[in-house]
């Protein structure tokens, strides 16, 4: 005899399972798949895979039709006048006395003009005791008076080599006063000096177009560790306010520090801590097999005077993607809030963030690598998340979809992002594709490639 109630109980045990595990497929889906960018498209700018790593990307917002993009080595610059639609290729460092250069960063000056920072160095120290066996180095920079498509051809030094072994100049940045304040048409750069014992921040700033710059003063109120895998201060990223005050931040050991200049780059606050974060240098599973850096990037919707600043660390776990804003001229941040949108604890690593404000909207878009969408924790796309309420809240969407796999490539420090008018544009380092298996006879780590992605919200 058949048990009709024990056959049906079973029957509905078994769909509820199913549909158990189907509500499980749903929501992993659902927490990989992203909407796209709106109006999204990626350009691949470097010719054949290299060493190519570290980009920037500016906008001009005297004609934001006009962007530029650079990455290291080479000082290759691509340029486009025609907001992203057609793009060339252009060599902007003279290599006339310099073998190496890198840790590019980009601005347009209050007219238009296009300027290009950069480290040159004759041979890299010990690698991450950078001041150690050090060779001649220094930073510099290159204008063009046309937006990007002609450039100097002699370097303008900011920190002229010496030839000291014991000091080593790394990862400027620079910052554009473009505001109608009192110093608009003033650059500032701030970068790390590494000693044997210790390192520091350093600023410099340029009252002419970058011609020439003021003698570097010390911004940092403490010293940093010698290294820059434990606690180097390190990580300047500078923004400026509509009546020329100028916001610096870094990273300094398991701090993000601000330092505030009210006169144009000539005197500063002392810098002091304001986010307290886990250490910002930690180890990803298989990301070049070295170090990544988290470092701050801080930016102003000028209109609020809300300033933003995000960053990434491991307080969860995985490493994730972080903002906090203040609205007083950062005497007092909000708490922190997750950028990327995914859950908690999942353990898929986000990093490699970069943060841009949009002057005209307010808007806030962060552009990170993202492994969500996999669940060993190893291939990874290309993210840009915005906050249209302050930063209380971030949405995500995907600028690419088809993952590339960073073991084994040095992937740089940092992407790029610029955004002006709702119009978005980001830069990014992807491991070149292989169709070899991953240790097979054939196999061979890749190099990598630059691209670029636009958007339009």
């Amino acid at each position: 005899m058949i048990d009709v109630h024990a056959k049906v109980a079973c029957a509905m045990g078994s769909m509820r399972r199913s549909l158990l595990m189907l509500a499980l497929v749903l929501l992993a889906a659902s927490s990989a798949t992203l909407p796209p960018a709106p109006g999204k498209a990626v350009i691949t700018l470097t010719r054949k895979p290299d060493f190519w790593s570290e980009p920037a990307v500016a906008i001009d917002p005297a004609d934001p039709h006009h962007v530029v993009a650079a990455y290291q080595v080479g000082g290759l610059v691509d340029y486009s006048r025609n907001a992203g639609r057609t793009w060339k290729s252009v060599t902007a460092v003279p290599h006339d006395h310099r073998l190496i250069d890198g840790d590019v960063s980009l601005a347009y000056d209050a007219h238009g003009h296009a300027i290009l920072c950069y480290i040159a160095f004759d041979k890299l120290g010990t690698e991450s005791y950078w001041a150690h066996h050090a060779t001649r180095n220094g930073i510099f920079v290159e204008r063009s008076n046309d937006g990007g498509v002609h450039w100097q051809r002699r370097a303008v030094a900011v920190k002229a080599p010496v030839g000291r072994p014991s000091v080593f100049e790394d990862k400027p940045y620079i910052v554009a006063d473009d505001t109608h304040g009192p110093y608009r048409g003033n650059l500032y750069i701030g970068w790390t000096e590494f000693h044997r014992s210790y390192s520091e921040m350093l600023f410099s700033r340029s009252t002419d177009g970058g011609g020439a710059w003021s003698h570097p003063i010390r911004i940092s109120t403490v010293n940093g560790l010698p290294r820059d895998d434990n606690g180097a201060t390190e990580g300047f990223d500078g923004t400026v306010g509509p009546h020329g005050t100028l916001y610096t931040v870094w990273q300094d050991g398991t701090h993000i520090v601000l330092a505030v200049s009210h006169d144009g780059g000539t005197s500063f606050t002392p810098s002091h801590a304001i986010i307290e974060v886990p250490s910002m240098n930690y180890y990803v599973q298989g990301y070049q097999d070295r170090e990544v850096n988290g470092f701050p990037q801080i930016s102003i919707a000028p209109k609020a005077h809300r300033l933003f600043i995000t960053w990434s660390d491991y307080r969860n776990g995985e490493v994730d993607i972080f903002s906090a804003t203040s609205t007083d001229g950062g005497v007092t941040w909000s708490a922190p809030v997750k950028v990327n949108d995914d859950r908690a604890h999942d353990g898929r690593d986000h990093l490699f963030q970069w943060l841009s404000v949009d002057p005209t909207t307010g808007d806030a878009y962060v552009i990170f690598d993202d492994r969500r969408a996999d669940p060993k924790n190893e291939l990874a796309t290309v993210t840009i998340a915005r906050s249209t309420d302050g930063g209380r809240t971030y949405r995500n969407y995907e600028w690419t979809t088809k993952p590339f796999d960073p073991s084994f490539q040095f992937m740089g420090d940092y992407n790029g992002i610029a955004a002006y008018a709702g119009r978005v544009y980001g830069v990014w380092t992807e491991a070149a594709p292989t169709h070899a298996k991953r240790w097979s006879k054939a196999w061979r780590a890749p190099r990598t490639i630059v691209r670029l992605g636009m958007a339009q919200f």
